[in-house]
């Protein structure tokens, strides 16, 4: 809750990885993810107004077509500006949690940190994640980019949810205790 009552938007991680742990191939291909349903994701994105990604994240949403978020606010973490940027997208740097203190005092919806794995742990290190909603794929890769690549201490959670599929896949809700 803010000073005024109101409810705090919150950044949440919706993400998937294989059941060891990876949300990519150690190239970067994610041709194993399901793509069969929607897996909660059409309620997701319904609650949130911001999509917050890396840069190389972005470079690879833009390699599957157009951009998808283009309703949506969007900000990428960027060392250096693109030429160009796609739908409503703004690139920032800095301090990751003077970012999200920012955005925290706007009126909105949630904040999706939606990747990559290097900005995720940015976040963490910031202590700045407050639900985590992993989809565990059936799956085992073998080796990749990891979900968590460095975790510098412990993160204590809460599961406040589970949600199994019959394809195998389970989504686990969590969220930050404080």
């Amino acid at each position: 809750m803010t000073a005024r009552g109101k409810p705090m938007r919150r950044v949440e991680l919706f993400i998937a990885t294989s059941l060891d742990g990876h949300v990519a191939r150690a190239d970067g291909r994610i041709d194993w993810l399901y793509h069969d349903a929607d897996y909660g994701y059409a309620a997701f994105y319904d609650s949130i107004d911001t999509v917050i990604m890396g840069r190389r994240t972005y470079d690879d949403v833009l390699g599957f077509g157009p951009y998808p978020y283009a309703d949506k606010t969007g900000y990428v973490f960027s060392h250096s500006r693109p030429p160009a940027a796609a739908g409503s997208v703004t690139f920032v740097s800095g301090s990751p949690a003077d970012f999200v203190a920012r955005l925290r005092r706007l009126p909105g919806k949630d904040l999706w940190l939606a990747g990559g794995a290097g900005l995720v742990a940015a976040f963490l290190d910031h202590d700045l994640v407050d639900d985590f909603i992993v989809s565990v794929h059936p799956v085992v890769l073998g080796s990749g980019i990891p979900l968590f690549p460095r975790q510098g201490r412990e993160i204590a959670l809460t599961l406040s949810g589970v949600t199994s599929y019959e394809s195998g896949l389970v989504q686990l809700r969590y969220e930050r205790r404080r």
